[in-house]
């Protein structure tokens, strides 16, 4: 009524002032401002209101895509777990008749990289569900000032996806949850407690809505930031443990991702699963593609064994530098890594994968180890091996130039790190005992000790092996690299001779 009245009375003045001969110009010029103003705040303003619980594109709602779980390499346990809190959504006469209660939430936790994100994906072809995907980022990028209602019209869309496609049941996907999930210390802005409150009452409340049924499925690499009203019983049901892949399941993963790719006879997956210990599904993803584009800058048809060494070195080392070393210099850092190999692999033969002179990253020269077997538990006989391959480098130096340089800083930190362990596991004279109530000075003096008695140790290991340091000295000078096999030849040598 009220704008009826003001499109009359506007026309009416207009005419009235013209009739007086009065320059209505200034004033119509000053009301089409106004309008445009008027109409520009309106327009941004309902933008907000219909935006409220829609990303940048407009929706959480997300395309399924073709990504299956047999397209997910190894994480069997923690796939078979997953699916099984699915099938509480597709089964759901069974569940009744076991009186089971439909799980509210999955937390998907683990290293970067471990395909934790590409498992939520998988589980939104598996179920026929209504599906929207946000991530904390976007939580603290839009949400800002009114964290609590977007997670409530998060929730709302969900549904209401699931109402307009006759799902009875859908998945609501939070990546990087601990943003807006993290511990209340009382210190935190009080926005991110509200929001995070939200979250709660809206996990809660799930059980009331029997149609649709929703399940909120998170992730994180931090599972120790997010607060223990979350990941209590009732709403995070299930925690899903997404772990560094074990040797087959890299070669599963090796093998999904070269299933496009031309590769030569003499590639071995195998082995080079067993070279990648400690790689992350992406890790091993970017292996197969850094090794495709070495394949094709050799303009090769076919992507080699040699490819995938290369590879191997990027991803773990990062790419070659254009530092020049002096001769003396790269004659030095020869004998500081031939030091590393020769202990190595008088401590756990046939690990030496080669020793190369190529600078990568911050390193000079390098010796890639090549694990015989994943290991995840340690003897203090293991430790003070690793501890000899580490100090090797120095001792080299030492034995051939009469002193170290700055190149062994990383390898005493390592050492030092694992002389920790052991007094710290209780392996050492010390016995079993509390960092907290051990006199500091004391742990010093037993990392000391077990430091200078495998310095000794590697010193003798190392005075017994000159002629494979001058014959290995050569051949890094002349090619830059030897390989494992080459090395281990040479040492078998050494050994019919002294024999």
């Amino acid at each position: 009524m009220g704008k009826e009245i003001l499109y009359g009375t506007v026309p009416a003045v207009i005419i009235f002032l013209l009739f007086l001969g009065v320059n209505v110009g200034p004033f119509l010029l000053f009301a089409a401002i106004l309008f445009t103003a008027y109409f520009l705040f309106i327009k941004q303003g309902g933008n907000m209101q219909i935006g409220a619980g829609k990303s940048k594109s407009g929706s959480h709602a997300v395309k399924k895509t073709n990504i299956s779980f047999s397209d997910i390499g190894g994480q069997e346990r923690a796939k078979k777990e997953l699916r099984e809190a699915l099938d509480f959504l597709l089964h759901k006469e069974a569940i009744e008749q076991y009186g089971i209660r439909p799980l509210k939430g999955v937390l998907l936790t683990g290293p970067p990289g471990t395909g934790k994100t590409l498992m939520a994906k998988a589980a939104a072809n598996y179920t026929n569900s209504a599906f929207v995907a946000a991530s904390g980022a976007q939580f603290v990028e839009m949400y800002v000032g009114v964290g609590a209602q977007r997670v409530r019209e998060l929730f709302k869309e969900v549904k209401q996806l699931a109402e307009k496609n006759g799902q009875d049941s859908g998945i609501i996907f939070i990546d990087e949850i601990d943003v807006i999930g993290g511990k209340r210390d009382g210190q935190q802005q009080r926005e991110y407690d509200q929001t995070l409150n939200q979250l709660l009452t809206e996990m809660d409340g799930m059980t009331t809505s029997e149609k649709p049924r929703i399940l909120l499925v998170a992730a994180t690499n931090r599972k120790d930031m997010l607060d223990s009203a979350l990941l209590r019983p009732g709403r995070f049901d299930r925690h899903i443990q997404v772990d560094l892949p074990d040797k087959p399941a890299r070669a599963q993963i090796l093998t999904l991702h070269t299933d496009n790719k031309p590769l030569g006879l003499d590639v071995n997956l195998d082995k080079v699963a067993q070279e990648t210990f400690g790689f992350s599904g992406a890790q091993l993803e970017s292996v197969c593609n850094e090794a495709a584009i070495y394949a094709m800058r050799d303009e090769s048809e076919q992507i080699m064994q040699r490819h995938f060494s290369l590879a191997i070195d990027k991803v773990m080392m990062g790419e070659m530098t254009d530092r020049e070393a002096s001769k003396d210099e790269k004659e030095r850092v020869a004998i500081h890594e031939l030091g590393h190999a020769i202990v190595s692999e008088r401590m756990r033969p046939g690990s030496v994968s080669q020793v190369t002179l190529t600078p990568r990253g911050q390193a000079l020269g390098y010796v890639r180890q090549n694990p015989m077997d994943d290991q995840y538990l340690y003897t203090r006989e293991y430790m003070e091996g690793q501890i000899m391959v580490c100090l090797a480098g120095a001792v080299s130096e030492e034995i051939y130039y009469g002193g170290r340089s700055t190149g062994s800083k990383n390898d005493f930190e390592q050492a030092l790190h694992m002389a920790q362990e052991i007094v710290q596991s209780g392996m050492s004279k010390l016995g079993i005992i509390n960092m907290n109530y051990v006199d500091k000075a004391s742990v010093h003096q037993e990392v000391h000790a077990i430091i200078e008695q495998l310095l000794e140790k590697t010193r003798v290991m190392l005075r017994e092996h000159d002629a494979v340091y001058r014959y290995s000295l050569q051949v890094l000078l002349d090619s830059e690299v030897i390989s494992g096999d080459q090395f281990r030849e040479k040492l078998s040598e050494m050994d019919m001779v002294v024999a």
